[in-house]
């Protein structure tokens, strides 16, 4: 089969390595790519928001499958786009999205399916949203955009000053665009975070290993939010009692309600999980594979992924027994100085093979470019430096040692990633 990947981040790079190990895989295109991906895929530069020039790709490379990657474009209606021209795809059409693309939508669905979650209020207009704050006294408390913004949508504010400033940049100075028209304000829920990405064909759901974001910019999870600074997998604090309660309370039920709604989900379901003192519950879904959990899962997956994408096409994905490595998975992410805020790119990257790599680690490129035969930097998060051991412990020793073999200026990590899962 011959496969275009969208998408051009960490998370692309690591399914393309899947599909790379595939025997049913014969070509590998992606679109835009990046300097690492470059190295096992043919890239094009069509950016992943451009419908009709990804439409157009896939024709021009008779590909037999597009793999939908990013938030954006499956919001935008990427895959309706695709299946209309005869293609076959992986990641949900425009009305299953929603559930990203949204937060107002999925927070509905839960109160509507009794999906637990936190308490929430939503907003239209700046005013009410600071006369309830300021009425209501408590803190800390999350506020969130409606609508994708790049993981950054999403302010914790521990006081009022904090709130009425997010309330500001996201309502009125429309610092996220379109996406702060609406926002939603929600109690802060305590406890260990999980995240469990799911493949579902719309009617079963086969629910990944479990895994640890880091999303905070800083050390001790201090500084703003990002798209995350490194991850782990499994989380030791993800019990298989826990794994059934999350399956018969929130995966199951969240499949049913989609169903029940007309908007039946196929592809991969991110549930972002906190566990309460009361008991799991969402704090988010995504509508596709996380970045970076994907950077630590996907390698713990021993069966061909192409066999999975397939089961999940047919709605047969109840027949398929999915293996996973008895392992543990380690992920830093390396990121320019100054992200998630100003930050300047365009640095040589020293440290890595002609392969782009490190011994020891894969590493997934986020943010490079090939500039002639040099990768340079190009984003925020740059790349993730990824191991494997038969322990966490010894998966994050072989993790920060590749790290200190690759320099680029003002390069930034996180030193505490998996700090919090080895005390579990």
């Amino acid at each position: 089969m011959k496969v275009l990947v969208v998408g051009g981040g960490g998370r692309e790079h690591a399914i393309v390595m899947k599909f790379a190990e595939s025997t049913k895989v014969d070509a590998l295109y992606c679109a835009p790519g990046n300097g690492g991906i470059a190295k096992y895929a043919e890239c094009f530069p069509v950016k992943a928001t451009d419908l009709d020039g990804i439409v157009s790709l896939a024709k021009q490379l008779a590909v037999d499958l597009v793999f939908v990657a990013p938030d954006d474009p499956l919001v935008m209606g990427m895959v309706d786009a695709l299946q209309a021209e005869g293609f076959q795809t992986f990641g949900p059409k425009k009305n299953a999205a929603i559930l990203e693309g949204s937060k107002v939508f999925s927070k509905e669905l839960m109160q509507k399916y009794h999906i637990p979650t936190a308490n929430y209020q939503v907003f239209q207009d700046p005013k009410k949203a600071v006369a309830y704050l300021q009425e209501a006294k408590t803190y800390p408390t999350v506020i969130k955009a409606d609508g994708l913004a790049l993981g950054k949508g999403v302010v914790i504010a521990q006081n009022e000053e904090e709130a009425l400033a997010a309330i500001s940049s996201i309502m009125e100075d429309r610092i996220f665009g379109d996406s702060g028209s609406q926002i939603v304000i929600e109690e802060f829920l305590t406890g260990p975070e999980v995240s469990v990405l799911c493949f579902t064909d719309g009617k079963t759901i086969q629910p990944m290993v479990s895994s640890m974001d880091h999303k905070r910019a800083y050390e001790n999870d201090i500084g703003p939010n990002t798209g995350g600074m490194g991850t782990v997998a499994p989380n030791p604090y993800y019990t298989p009692d826990l794994a059934q309660t999350c399956m018969d309370t929130i995966f199951l039920p969240t499949i049913h309600a989609m169903q029940k709604e007309g908007r039946p989900f196929q592809g991969c379901l991110y549930f972002g999980l906190m566990l309460t003192p009361d008991g799991p519950k969402v704090i988010e879904y995504n509508c596709r594979f996380g970045d970076p959990e994907t950077q630590v899962v996907l390698p713990l997956l021993e069966t061909d992924l192409m066999d999975i994408i397939l089961a999940i096409q047919e709605e047969k994905l109840d027949t398929l027994t999915i293996q996973w490595k008895k392992a543990c998975a380690a992920c830093v992410v390396m990121a320019s100085g100054g992200y998630p805020k100003k930050y300047v790119t365009g640095y040589p990257i020293s440290g890595l093979d002609e392969n782009g790599q490190v011994n020891g680690c894969f590493v997934y490129h986020a943010g490079t470019k090939l500039d002639r035969d040099q990768i340079c930097t190009s984003g925020g998060r740059v790349l993730g430096v990824t191991a494997i051991g038969s322990t966490l412990k010894d998966a994050l020793h072989t993790a920060f040692d590749g790290v200190q073999k690759i320099s680029f200026q003002d390069a930034h990590y996180r030193k505490d990633v998996g700090q919090r899962a080895l005390k579990a």
